[in-house]
């Protein structure tokens, strides 16, 4: 099963994406790009990872499928199974007599 992303782990992604900023910045500048230049092309970058980033969480959660929705599906299909199987079997320790009325109180049959 999947979890959440923990706040260590979201301060670490933090920094991370703050060094690819730093990183872009070199690489921009490795490529010709001087000062101001660089920093704007680093920060154009980083700002449309943003976007895609912030982009694919909002897709996820208006499709719902976000972490906790899916558990919890998961979660409700799995219950609803093993409670099905229970029942089934309680049903079937019940004698013909009791079967059918049971069946006839629930409308199952006429």
């Amino acid at each position: 099963m999947a979890s959440g992303i923990t706040r260590g782990q979201a301060i670490l992604l933090g920094l991370g994406v703050l060094g690819l900023g730093a990183a872009g910045y070199g690489i921009f500048q490795a490529t010709g790009y001087e000062g101001f230049s660089a920093g704007i092309a680093a920060s154009a970058v980083l700002t449309l990872v943003v976007i895609v980033w912030t982009g694919s969480y909002l897709f996820r959660a208006i499709t719902g499928n976000m972490t906790y929705m899916k558990q919890r599906r998961d979660y409700r299909a799995a219950y609803d199974a093993l409670t099905a199987e229970q029942l089934q079997a309680k049903f079937d320790a019940l004698s013909p007599e009791e079967q059918e009325r049971l069946l006839r109180e629930t409308g199952q049959l006429d």
